[in-house]
């Protein structure tokens, strides 16, 4: 019988974005493992990464996690200021997404609306970005 010790099991979350208006800039990820800080807060991010917005698909590969339940926030940096430009009442004018594409309401999901289970091995999704 092998036994499995879950402490030292590790796991990579693969994301892929669709949806770019335009392949300027910088795709930004940002991870988060709880609440604290989701979405909008990036120094609360676990971990960060960022690709090219005219890759074919850009990918971002967050690698050497924990298992558990984990929520991605992405936004397409198209001037590459580092920031998710807002206009008007806070309103996004660069393209933005999260695990699960849940469908926005009022305001950014909740941690939980957003979060995907990460197991042993890699798991792949995929973020449909929205613009306004």
């Amino acid at each position: 019988m092998v036994s499995m010790d879950l402490q030292t099991m590790t796991c990579s979350l693969s994301v892929a974005i669709t949806g770019l208006k335009n392949t300027q800039g910088q795709v930004r990820f940002s991870l988060f493992n709880d609440a604290e800080g989701f979405p909008g807060s990036g120094e609360q991010a676990i971990a960060k990464g960022s690709t090219s917005a005219a890759d074919t698909i850009p990918t971002f590969t967050f690698e050497n996690l924990q298992p558990g339940q984990y929520a991605v926030a992405v936004f397409h940096d198209i001037n590459g200021d580092g920031v998710l430009n807002r206009g008007l009442m806070g309103i996004p004018k660069e393209g933005f997404g999260f695990s699960k594409n849940p469908k926005l309401l009022m305001g950014a999901p909740s941690f939980n609306r957003a979060a995907v289970r990460v197991d042993a091995g890699c798991l792949d999704i995929c973020i449909q970005l929205k613009y306004f």
